[in-house]
């Protein structure tokens, strides 16, 4: 009799042990991959990121890790970032910019890809179909090619004595080597009066060589494009701007809140929580070849009234009234 007791109690036990192991929730994991350094305006979308995928039920700690590497538009930075995400094993990656999107591609990680900020996948070869993207890549485009022609445009519309531009780019971080905003940015010159030529630049040095020359024309300006280098110089760019009274068109609202005259563009943040949305899906079992990629529908003008009048321009009240936000 006590050794029945003995057994069924053991045997309890070991049921209860059995549900208990059952019962403990699987920990997923997902990687990170920033283009640029830890600046608040991408930390802010990092943070929002997460935020989204705590509101699905993934919780930081007990069911989800969440590993982020910043690379701050550096390639040996890149490498290494992706290579510390990949010892992690990730259930799901996230990459920020085309220049890592193409890295991670090449290591050919196991973890299904959710890209942000790459222009033009087609392009670029990141995939081959916007609707059914094949293998295990999907993802969130920033912009589409007709923004090279839209930015001189507002260029032209906020400064109208700009008769030179230049389009700033660097050739190793911009989207198709810049091509996909260097050609629509071109064709657009003629019709607008505006003399159009490229600056190609390559570090902080080539770009104030760049800007000093620009601004020894008082009728030039420029448009600065989406470009992980960029951004990480994105204070300097705004900088030398003001410097050498340069109106310039920039493709995020951070340029504007750094004093840059105006910003076009998409929300980083509102990209990061999309983002998210498809992480969430992911991790709970969809396939990356079944989640379309994305493109932005809403582009965001904002436009520093106090930049503007440093640079005594006269803003239009129909820029005025088209712009979602106005800084002073």
């Amino acid at each position: 009799m006590r050794r029945r007791q003995i057994l069924t109690t053991a045997g309890i036990g070991a049921t209860l042990l059995s549900v208990g192991l059952r019962a403990e929730p699987k920990e997923s994991r997902v990687g990170v991959l920033v283009a640029v350094g830890q600046t608040p305006e991408y930390l802010a979308s990092v943070a929002a990121f997460e935020a989204v995928l705590t509101q699905n039920g993934w919780r930081k700690g007990d069911n989800l890790a969440i590993d982020v590497r910043w690379s701050a538009a550096s390639a040996d930075h890149t490498q290494q970032a992706i290579a510390e995400i990949l010892a992690l094993r990730p259930d799901v990656i996230l990459a920020q910019s085309e220049t890592v999107v193409k890295a991670l591609q090449a290591a050919k990680p196991a973890a299904p890809i959710v890209f942000v900020h790459v222009s033009d996948p087609i392009a670029s070869g990141v995939v081959k179909s916007l609707s059914r993207p094949e293998g295990n890549i999907t993802g969130f485009t920033n912009s589409t090619p007709s923004l090279g022609g839209k930015w001189l445009q507002l260029l032209k519309q906020i400064a109208p004595s700009v008769k030179r531009a230049a389009m700033l780019f660097n050739p190793e971080t911009a989207a198709t080597r810049g091509a996909v905003y260097l050609e629509p940015f071109m064709a657009a010159g003629p019709s607008l009066g505006v003399e159009t030529f490229a600056a190609e630049v390559h570090d902080p040095r080539e770009i104030e060589a760049a800007l000093t020359a620009l601004g020894k024309s008082k009728d030039s300006g420029f448009v600065a494009i989406p470009d992980a280098f960029l951004a990480s110089n994105s204070k300097e760019i705004v900088s030398l701007a003001r410097q050498h009274r340069l109106p310039a068109v920039y493709p995020y609202r951070y340029y504007a809140a750094q004093g840059g005259l105006l910003s076009y563009g998409v929300d980083n943040k509102e990209l990061f929580e999309k983002a998210a949305t498809y992480v969430d899906r992911l991790l709970k079992g969809e396939t990356a070849a079944n989640l379309p990629i994305q493109q932005p529908t809403r582009f965001r003008l904002t436009i520093n009234a106090r930049s503007a009048r440093t640079l005594d321009l006269d803003v239009s009240p129909f820029l005025l009234g088209e712009a979602d936000e106005v800084l002073d």
